[in-house]
């Protein structure tokens, strides 16, 4: 989410970007369910394409850009958690090495 403009407390403008293995991919902007989450979809972006105000039957698919109005923390509540990272530390051998 890449948030554009704050316009009043808890709103504000930003770009949802849909990906490939997004829920969202195949449903109608109505079947989304952005609406009950008082977000509203103001322009699509699709490759070189510019939907503005595209209609609810609109299809999303992958990649899709949404230029969106509404609560930023349901914007935020819609981005996947990233998986924590592994420690790149190894840990040390219970043994101790032993140099040749």
């Amino acid at each position: 989410m890449r948030e554009r403009l704050s316009v009043s407390t808890g709103y504000g403008v930003a770009e949802l970007v849909v990906h490939g293995d997004a829920d969202l991919v195949g449903k109608t902007i109505a079947e989304s369910g952005l609406r009950d989450k008082d977000i509203t979809v103001l322009t699509l972006h699709r490759g070189t394409l510019v939907i503005p105000n595209p209609r609810p039957r609109n299809v999303l698919e992958a990649e899709d850009r949404l230029l969106c109005f509404g609560k930023l923390e349901e914007m935020r509540s819609m981005i996947p958690a990233r998986p924590k990272r592994r420690s790149k530390v190894k840990k040390l051998p219970k043994q101790p090495l032993h140099e040749a």
